[in-house]
C-alpha cells in the first residue's frame, strides 16, 4: 500500500485533499497539522481505517524529524508528501509601507525558510528509501505580479512577503528536482488561483474580470491535478509548476 503524507491537513486545501485520498483504495494516510483537536475532528469526518494523525509545529526541526520517524514507524515508508502548510504571523497582511524587519524575517521564515528545512529532512529520508514524490504549493502570485486594482475597496491586500516567497517556492521546486534528479525522487509544484474564502464582493467581482469562467476557485478545483501528480501517470513529470487559475495569469 502507498503511504501519503499531507502537511497542513486541516486547512482549506489540505482537508479537501485528505478527504479525497482516503476514498482511494490501497492508501495509508498520515495527516499532520499543528492543532491536534482539529486533526481529530478531520479524522472523524473523513473516516477510514488507514489514517494516522500527527500534531506538531512543522516550522521546527525537532517536530519535522519526529513526523518522519512517526511515518516510518507506522508504515515503513512515505511514497508521496503533499505540503499544504501555511504558517504566518499576525503581521502578514500589513501593506508594503508597514513592513518592518521583525515581521519580514518571521514571515519569510514561516512561508519559505521552514519549507526548505522540511524539504531537506524529508528528501534525506527519500534518499534512504531510494524513492519519493514531493508536491509543493506556490500561487499565481508567485507567477505574476499582483493585480493591485483587484484589492480596491476591499478589506484585503497582497503582502510582499507572500508573493515573493511563493515565487521562491517555484524555483525551490526546480532546484530540488534537479539536485535529486538521479535519485528516483520527483518534486513538483502547484500554483492555484485565488480560493473563495468570504472575500468582499468588490474583490470577487474585480478578480473575476481577469478570469475566464469561474473566477475564485474552490479547493475541489485543484484535486484532480494533485491526484495526477501523486500517481504513476505523472512519473516522468519533474520540476514543473502547474498553474490552475481559470486564466488569471494570461
Amino acid at each position: 500500500m502507498e503511504t501519503i503524507l499531507i502537511t497542513g491537513a486541516c486547512g482549506r486545501i489540505g482537508s479537501e485533499i485528505s478527504e479525497q485520498f482516503i476514498k482511494k483504495k490501497n492508501i495509508n494516510l498520515v495527516i499532520a497539522d499543528i492543532n491536534k483537536s482539529k486533526l481529530l475532528k478531520l479524522k472523524k469526518k473523513i473516516g477510514g481505517p488507514n489514517i494516522q494523525i500527527f500534531a506538531g509545529d512543522l516550522t521546527k526541526k525537532k517536530d519535522i524529524i519526529n513526523l518522519i520517524k512517526f511515518c516510518n514507524l507506522k508504515y515503513k515508508k512515505i511514497d508521496t508528501t503533499i505540503s499544504c502548510l501555511y504558517p504566518k504571523n499576525n503581521y502578514l497582511f500589513n501593506n508594503f509601507n508597514s513592513v518592518d524587519e521583525k515581521s519580514m524575517k518571521e514571515n519569510i521564515w514561516f512561508l519559505y525558510g521552514s519549507l526548505i528545512l522540511f524539504s531537506k529532512i524529508l528528501l534525506k529520508n527519500y534518499e534512504k528509501q531510494k524513492k519519493g514524490n514531493l508536491i509543493l504549493f506556490s500561487s499565481i502570485l508567485g507567477v505574476k505580479a499582483p493585480k493591485f486594482w483587484h484589492y480596491k475597496n476591499s478589506n484585503i491586500s497582497c503582502p510582499i512577503e507572500y508573493s515573493t516567497s511563493k515565487a521562491a517556492i517555484i524555483h525551490l521546486t526546480k532546484y530540488l528536482a534537479k539536485y535529486f534528479i538521479k535519485k528516483n525522487i520527483r518534486v513538483n509544484c502547484i500554483s492555484p488561483g485565488g480560493i473563495e474564502d468570504n472575500q468582499s464582493k468588490s474583490f470577487i467581482l474585480n478578480y473575476k474580470k481577469s478570469c475566464g469562467n469561474k473566477g475564485l476557485l474552490d479547493s475541489k478545483d485543484i484535486i484532480g491535478t494533485i491526484l495526477f501528480l501523486a500517481s504513476s501517470d505523472s512519473k516522468y513529470i519533474n520540476g514543473q509548476n502547474i498553474v490552475i487559475d481559470d486564466g488569471w495569469s494570461l
